[in-house]
């Protein structure tokens, strides 16, 4: 179920939205004649399609027409919210609260708001507002928990979780939760007991593995804490820390090659992960791979200018390599710092003797001498343990060589909501890619040089001449304010046109331009209206067609979303592409059909409409993609996963996380 159904189902009272028509609107001021309800709907589907900033125009047309609705306020708090405008999400809700007290969802989102800002004391009120309307809320249980542990406030949050397991016992989050508390106030035994009720609940909870592990960690439980994180990596395999941590718990078991692939492999998922770099940078020195090394400590500082250890591993590591130059810089900065260290000092001394530079050999051999007749010198170079482990704020130079853990390994629990991820929220695993639709925008293709190109639109576009061209796209480019409002504008300006102009086809041409801008902005009602009055006068027209089908697919996916039954309307979307394919043969067309076919399950004429495609353009990735995905759910495996690896090659490569999963 999408996150936007979830929404609409447990806002009760609200009333429903009806779809008028609606064929034009200005970006001026509206007025309480033209159909707010309309704008909201459209302003929905907009923030269904993650089409954000454009949600926010509809919803101020709204908010300007009726200011005392309380719908437009909250959902353009939700598009703030995934904008990361936080502080205006949450005022935006506090109007929508003042307008209507009485919907919890206003309220957990306005608490997630507060958490997002840290005002956790503000979100729990919330939460208690919440629940006294909506008291089996399990989100709503769950985050205000959260927030106590937040706050610090143990004993309330452990009072308020056997309250969740007396109404979910089966909750294992909850114990989970209980777990983390007990860490907090050192109680190992409580926690280590409470996890594993936990995972004797849920033991496909790859976090719930890893926070096992973490007290395994704690406790130098290094086999226990590796057996751990790997059942987290086996059930969540894309999740950085698991590998870092799993490195710590290898590297203290003299699992030198084992680290440095778990090092390997966090840095492919979080290219920008400290931890990884700085200790595959020691791991690297260690065994001589000076080079690669001065690569990963470079990275460190350019994240942490001003870290000094990175710095002296890196001053090592370039005197290795014979950049005199680059080690003094470094270890200069170092020993500014840290004017007793006598070991930087030593080296870099030896870096001026070589340079012949004998004076200020000298001076730091001096400096060393004197040191050691006051008995104050630690000289050697201590190698590389098990036992050698600082904690990132640690901050004591003569640990420059020792692996780096983190200061807290803390239990991660997400707040619980409908408005993670993505607003769409699919529940599947998989999803098939879009349709090619026309457009007036550009779109920067996913597939490395290839551009749509159909004979029908070139011969379009050759006669509008540079104004208004025509696009072969397959998704519609987000807008940013100052495009929408053009796009508003243009629509105007064809309106007014029509009414002046006598002439039918260029009456038609003018349609079929305000139907691509009513696209782009994602009003796809009023699209249809204009692409169906063209169609009543050319019923030739391929590309009126093929653009009805889109429009009519995409409002298919948000109403399906609202719960509405949407299989004759998917009949006509199958209709009209049938016919726009009778009037141009083109590859993006038997694509759009074969999604339609996958739809409703028909995966055999969806194979079929593909491999046309194909046929057509065999350069054509998406095609590959989906008659890849539509012969595995056929029971066609080989055969799909060869259809994924020519989509991987043509530049998809999502495809080959597919081919992973069915591989295995």
């Amino acid at each position: 179920m999408s996150k936007t159904r979830k929404l609409a189902s447990r806002m009760k009272g609200m009333r429903l939205l009806i779809l008028l028509p609606f064929y034009f609107f200005t970006f001026l001021p509206l007025h309480a004649q033209f159909k707010t309800d309309r704008l909201v709907m459209i302003g929905r589907s907009a923030l269904y399609f993650e089409d954000y900033v454009l949600s926010i125009q509809y919803f101020n047309q709204a908010i300007t027409a009726k200011p005392y609705l309380y719908e437009p306020w909250f959902y353009r708090g939700v598009a703030k919210y995934y904008l990361d405008d936080f502080a205006g999400a949450e005022a935006d809700c506090t109007e929508a609260i003042k307008r209507n007290p009485y919907v919890v969802n206003m309220y957990e989102l306005r608490g997630l708001c507060r958490i997002q800002q840290k005002n956790y004391a503000d979100a729990i009120k919330d939460y208690n507002r919440a629940l006294r309307y909506d008291p089996e809320n399990q989100n709503l249980w769950h985050n205000r928990v959260l927030c106590h542990i937040n706050e610090k406030d143990y004993d309330t949050a452990l009072l308020q979780l056997d309250t969740i397991l007396t109404r979910w016992s089966k909750h294992a989050p909850a114990y989970a939760m209980k777990a983390d508390v007990y860490m907090l106030q050192k109680d190992t035994a409580q926690a280590i007991a409470a996890l594993d009720k936990s995972l004797e609940i849920d033991p496909y909870d790859g976090n719930l593995w890893s926070q096992r592990a973490i007290i395994s960690l704690a406790r130098s439980e290094w086999k226990e804490g590796e057996d751990y994180l790997s059942k987290a990596i086996h059930l969540q395999p894309k999740q950085a820390v698991y590998y870092i941590n799993r490195a710590m718990a290898r590297f203290n078991q003299n699992n030198l090659r084992g680290t440095m692939a778990d090092y390997d492999i966090a840095l492919d998922l979080d290219p920008n992960n400290f931890l990884g770099h700085y200790n595959r940078g020691l791991l690297r020195a260690q065994v001589g791979d000076d080079n690669r090394a001065i690569t990963d400590f470079d990275f460190v500082l350019n994240l942490e200018p001003d870290n000094l250890m990175a710095l002296f591993n890196r001053a090592l590591l370039l005197e290795n390599t014979g950049n005199l130059r680059g080690a003094i810089r470094d270890y200069s900065k170092v020993i500014e710092e840290f004017p007793n260290f006598w070991f930087g000092l030593e080296h870099r001394a030896s870096c001026y003797r070589r340079l012949g530079m004998t004076k200020q050999a000298e001076t730091d051999e001096f400096r060393i001498l004197k040191a050691q007749m006051d008995k104050r010198y630690l000289g050697r170079q201590p190698r590389l343990s098990q036992k050698q482990m600082r904690k990132r704020s640690d901050l004591d130079i003569e640990k420059y060589n020792q692996l780096t853990v983190a200061d807290e390994q803390e239990m991660e629990h997400e707040y619980q909501s409908d408005y993670r991820g993505k607003v769409q929220n699919r529940k599947v695993a998989i999803d098939y890619l879009p349709m090619y639709a026309l457009s007036l925008e550009k779109e920067q293709s996913q597939v490395k040089q290839y551009v749509a190109f159909d004979k029908q639109v070139d011969a379009y576009n050759a006669k509008q001449g540079k104004q208004h061209l025509l696009y072969i796209i397959s998704s519609n480019p987000a807008l940013d304010e100052q495009e929408t409002k053009r796009y508003f504008t243009l629509i105007d300006s064809l309106t007014g046109q029509m009414g002046r102009n006598k002439d039918v086809r260029h009456t038609e041409t003018l349609l079929f331009k305000r139907a691509m801008a009513y696209s782009v902005i994602q009003n796809f009602d009023a699209a249809i209206e204009d692409l169906s009055t063209i169609l009543q006068t050319d019923s030739s027209s391929s590309l009126a067609y093929w653009q009805r089908a889109v429009c009519q697919s995409k409002l298919n996916d948000f109403n399906a979303s609202q719960g509405t039954d949407v299989r004759m309307k998917t009949a006509n979307v199958l209709s009209d592409l049938t016919e726009a394919i009778r009037y141009n043969e083109n590859a993006y067309l038997y694509y759009n059909r074969g999604n339609v076919y996958v739809q409703r399950n028909d995966y055999s004429h969806a194979i079929e409409d593909y491999s046309r495609a194909i046929a057509l353009d065999a350069h054509l990735a998406e095609a590959y993609y989906n008659r890849g995905l539509a012969r595995i759910a056929n029971k066609q495996q080989a055969e799909g996963i060869n259809d994924l690896s020519k989509a991987g090659e043509l530049g998809l490569y999502t495809a080959y996380s597919i081919i992973k999963k069915y591989r295995k």
